[in-house]
């Protein structure tokens, strides 16, 4: 019986320090993205799209988070936006001045960041200017916004919209917004997208 009594003890005080060790892993509300991450989804977004168009900021802010799933690109919302020859000339270095502009795009990259994605971007990681057309035939568009239009690389005979769709505006936010499990495992080592930001 004493070693029963033992046994107990020992098995309580393990579960004690599980709590205690689990209760240190816990964020205590709040952001859970770093500043850095948001600056750089801000930049993104200001030098990307229409500013007046949240559509089209949280359109290009789901384009970067589809990157960073991606194992195609870097798995860092920095590193995506800062990668060469991807995003805006200057996309990193240049200032925003439009101190209204910033303000829009700053509550829409903290959105992006906390979950929120544009519903008809689904998995596209690739945009354009949507007044340009290419002429290439593995482009399937998928949404346009905020002066963009939106697409998926795919093989030619899976292409089923070939051509920019009509810009359409007012999906996201208000209650519309498309929120995302985060820490849905996926990708390269095992991690969701949460853990690949944040290191869990």
């Amino acid at each position: 019986m004493a070693g029963f009594g033992i046994t107990r003890g020992v098995l309580v005080g393990s579960l004690c320090a599980l709590v205690v060790v689990a209760g240190c892993g816990k964020r205590t509300g709040g952001e859970r993205f770093s500043s850095k991450q948001l600056e750089c989804m801000s930049r993104a977004m200001y030098f990307e799209s229409n500013r007046s168009s949240r559509d089209g900021m949280v359109a290009v802010g789901s384009v970067v988070m589809n990157r960073v799933a991606s194992p195609d690109f870097p798995n860092d919302v920095c590193a995506v936006v800062g990668q060469k020859n991807q995003f805006a000339p200057g996309v990193m270095s240049k200032p925003m001045t439009e101190r209204a502009s910033v303000a829009r795009v700053r509550e829409a990259a903290s959105s992006v960041l906390a979950g929120e994605r544009h519903p008809r971007v689904n998995k596209a990681r690739f945009f354009h200017a949507q007044y340009y057309r290419a002429n290439y035939d593995n482009m399937h568009y998928v949404a346009s916004a905020g002066g963009n239009a939106f697409y998926e690389k795919r093989e030619p005979h899976l292409v089923t919209q070939a051509t920019p769709l009509p810009n359409r505006e007012g999906v996201t936010g208000g209650g519309r917004a498309t929120m995302v499990a985060m820490d849905a495992p996926r990708g390269r080592k095992g991690k969701g997208i949460l853990g690949r930001l944040f290191g869990r």
